[in-house]
């Protein structure tokens, strides 16, 4: 669990073992920021006809935003169009600033699922997309942390209702993790339990209340969350 004054950077390892039905699991991190990027697998640029961008794009969402698997995705009031994007998420394990690909896996503390939510028609409408993905509950992220992962050749699926969407591998990244790591701290200094999710393969899709929608990452699992309307 990450703990704002415990060691390794607010993460503690607990010493027992639990039955896993048996606990309700938190978002594996406690971010101050969550950068994600724009358009980094092939098959979603070929999908978009755009064009391979010279250089990541990137963009935040506010950690207000984050949810953990099984919580529930609120459809807010006056959204039309609610899209689901399955992406592959690491997170930082220590401070980082000016980084070199070579030396940025020091500073990964482990890989999990993240949904990119984003309310599509306000994407189109706004001139940028800060209202469109930082909705309180657009950030689905989990179910858990694993450290022992090679992130370059991955299979990654998304579900809706049962169904397959989207189904691609991190082999079709057009910038690795490593350089997306490494651009980034060129940029900002991030910190312990900082997230970087790394863009979405073709097949998104949308949303709308009850639905449930899964991400499924070869290695690490499953994060599984429900669609529900605004109180």
């Amino acid at each position: 669990m990450f703990l704002k004054d415990a060691p390794f950077g607010g993460l503690r390892f607990a010493k027992n073992k639990v039955l896993l039905n048996k606990v309700k699991l938190l978002a594996p991190a406690h971010p101050s920021k969550i950068i994600l990027v724009g358009l980094n697998y092939k098959d979603h640029a070929k999908e978009l006809n755009m064009k391979i961008p010279k250089e990541p794009v990137i963009f935040l969402k506010p950690p207000t935003a984050l949810i953990a698997h099984r919580q529930n995705i609120i459809y807010p009031k006056g959204v039309r169009q609610v899209d689901y994007e399955a992406e592959l998420a690491l997170v930082i394990k220590k401070k980082a600033k000016n980084l070199e690909p070579k030396r940025t896996g020091n500073y990964i503390l482990g890989y999990t699922c993240f949904n990119d939510v984003t309310a599509r028609d306000l994407q189109r409408h706004d001139i940028q997309w800060t209202r469109a993905k930082s909705f309180d509950t657009f950030a689905p992220c989990g179910p858990w942390l694993e450290t022992s992962l090679n992130p370059g050749n991955l299979r990654i699926t998304s579900y809706l209702n049962g169904r397959i969407r989207q189904d691609s591998s991190t082999r079709n990244f057009i910038f690795p993790v490593y350089e997306l790591v490494s651009f980034i701290t060129k940029i900002m200094t991030l910190y312990p339990g900082d997230i970087i999710s790394t863009g979405t393969p073709s097949g998104v899709g949308p949303m709308k209340a009850g639905d449930r929608v899964e991400v499924e990452i070869e290695g690490i699992g499953k994060l599984i969350n429900t669609v529900c309307i605004s109180s």
